[in-house]
């Protein structure tokens, strides 16, 4: 990684900037942990790094989400 100038980054980093990437691609979970041969889901999520616009994003989905509660068809409270 030194030749193209850069020092600090390790090969291993790499993978956890694909598996990331392709993961806001919208690549299903189980489906990376199999791309990175990763025994289990646990492991593979500990690759993936959210960035804080995908973090924004997922907010502002929560909130919209919340925000149509007044209406008929809102959401509901339910237990699980």
């Amino acid at each position: 990684m030194t030749k193209p100038g850069f020092e600090h980054l390790r090969r291993h980093d790499l993978r956890h900037t694909g598996l990331t990437w392709m993961a806001d691609a919208g690549v299903p979970v189980h489906v990376l942990r199999k791309l990175a041969g990763h025994g289990s889901l646990s492991t593979t999520q500990r690759y993936l790094h959210p960035d804080a616009r995908s973090i924004s994003d997922a907010g502002e989905a929560l909130s919209a989400h919340l925000s149509v509660r007044g209406s008929p068809s809102g959401p509901r409270l339910r237990a699980v």
